[in-house]
């Protein structure tokens, strides 16, 4: 008995399968939710659900071309090029961009309305993947780390002046990957001190950001409202709205379509759209979206576990946390645990520049199985 050794390549089929799945889904809950408001804003019912599905098919060429054709080391390459031009787009959106709720976070170009803070998400797990890789074991002291996690907080912190949602995901991707790369214990209960310090510390701090005027009025009025909703009825209008969608789903829910909380509640196609598919699927549907996020999740554990080198298992790593951490947070301002901040729902919600972008990592991640290679024994009788 002889055997010979193959190399096959692995490419990740049911990472695509359920990312197709999910984005599918959400332009099935995106037109329910959105179709009655784009009526009655005479833009057509259909309006909002073929933007995003343009965005979507757009979306999965990137995905494609990524994950096929181009090797993910040329990111280490061009990190800081990337970081550049993400902090250009949002120092100009800052100054000039077009107003939406209340502060400047989109840059029109040929008529398609762009959210330039997006592309901050990427280019933090590009460079802070290319940082740990060459730099990671030199991170344990407090300064260094203090010195990487800079390269995050200062953007984070000129995006949280127009959109503090975003800041939160850019700063949060940079903590997860220094979490996951750096072995000090100290920096682990620093990190989870700090997390629960910002969770209970979030009303008094935003009294007190209230006084410094360092935040703008609606992003403090968000806080205040979450933890005293019966002072701020109009402000906590579409979270009440959204509790009660959740709690009239029940278990199976109204049926898909049958929503009754989307004919008043703002913005329902948005960061708000969980709440309508509870209404319509019930607690089950709820859940079974929650399984997917998961189940993806698990999926690019195992292609970052298998990676052939550090860089390519922290990029996706890096992904892992925006998603999760992106899912997590959407389904906590919907179930009123955290202040509303307008998070999407990765891969559901309306918003083009975020789908693209989630695709686009998604097609790194393939590229980083793809270049994966299985040792296959192949056995042969003399």
């Amino acid at each position: 008995m002889a055997g010979k050794r193959r190399l096959k390549r692995f490419y990740d089929i049911s990472l695509v399968v359920m990312v197709f799945s999910i984005t599918l889904f959400g332009l099935l809950m995106l037109y329910s939710a959105s179709s009655y408001t784009a009526e009655r804003d005479n833009l057509g019912e259909m309006f909002y659900l073929k933007r995003q599905a343009l965005f979507a098919g757009f979306g999965f060429l990137v995905m494609l071309f990524t994950s096929r054709f181009i090797d993910y080391h040329i990111f280490a390459k061009l990190n800081l090029v990337i970081y550049a031009i993400a902090a250009v787009a949002v120092i100009v959106t800052s100054l000039i961009g077009v107003a939406s709720h209340g502060s400047n976070r989109w840059i029109v170009i040929f008529g398609v309305r762009f959210q330039p803070s997006e592309l901050m998400k990427p280019a933090i797990i590009i460079l802070f993947a290319t940082l740990l890789t060459h730099k990671g074991r030199k991170l344990d002291g407090f300064v260094p780390m203090l010195k990487a996690a800079a390269w995050a907080l200062v953007p984070a912190a000129i995006i949280a002046y127009t959109n503090l949602s975003t800041a939160m995901i850019v700063a949060g991707i940079a903590a997860f990957m220094l979490f996951v790369a750096v072995k000090s214990y100290k920096y682990h209960l620093m990190l989870l001190g700090g997390g629960i310090a910002a969770y209970l510390g979030a009303y008094p701090l935003s009294l007190l950001l209230q006084k410094m005027k360092v935040l703008h009025g609606y992003q403090i009025t968000r806080i205040l409202a979450w933890k005293d909703p019966s002072s701020y009825e109009d402000e906590t209008f579409q979270t009440l709205q959204g509790l009660y969608a959740i709690g009239s789903g029940g278990i199976f829910g109204r049926g898909l379509g049958e929503s009754i909380q989307k004919f008043i509640m703002p913005e329902s196609q948005n960061d708000m759209i969980f709440t309508i598919i509870c209404e319509e699927l019930g607690f089950v549907g709820g859940l079974g979206v929650m399984l997917v996020y998961a189940l993806i999740l698990f999926r690019l554990y195992e292609i970052a576990k298998n990676a052939k080198d550090l860089f390519g298992s922290l990029l996706v790593i890096g992904v892992m946390s925006h998603i999760a951490l992106q899912a997590i947070l959407n389904i906590a301002v919907a179930t009123n645990s955290i202040p509303n901040t307008g998070i999407t729902l990765p891969f559901i919600s309306y918003g083009g520049t975020s789908l693209v972008i989630l695709l686009a990592e998604i097609g790194i991640c393939l590229n980083v199985s793809y270049q994966t290679t299985l040792d296959e024994s192949i056995s042969s009788e003399k």
